[in-house]
């Protein structure tokens, strides 16, 4: 199975965006192998930063069922990114992604 876990400042990300983001998450996912499980941790307000201010950052790492070939994963990266940024309403600066390949047994 295809996880998607989803790092997010308190507040962030209105319920209504968070469930349509789960929702694509769960079509990308589908690109990389098998649907997913999506788990969310939200970081409590006043307890993430970024250069002294209050961080708007949110982290997606999505780890996949099989390796990928480099040119794969940058163009998954690329839509991952932009679905996210449409979909949280931030900017591509706001977002870490990161698309792993399975851990090695």
């Amino acid at each position: 199975m295809t996880t998607c876990r989803c790092l997010v400042q308190e507040g962030q990300i209105s319920p209504e965006r968070r469930a349509s983001l789960e929702t694509k998450l769960r079509e990308f996912s589908t690109k990389l192998g098998s649907p997913s499980e999506v788990r969310w941790s939200e970081i409590a307000k006043g307890s993430g930063y970024t250069a002294a201010m209050p961080s708007t950052t949110s982290v997606v790492v999505v780890t996949a069922d099989t390796p990928l070939e480099q040119p794969v994963r940058v163009q998954l990266l690329h839509e991952l990114v932009d679905f996210w940024t449409k979909g949280a309403g931030c900017s591509v600066d706001e977002i870490t992604a990161v698309i792993g390949d399975p851990a090695q047994a």
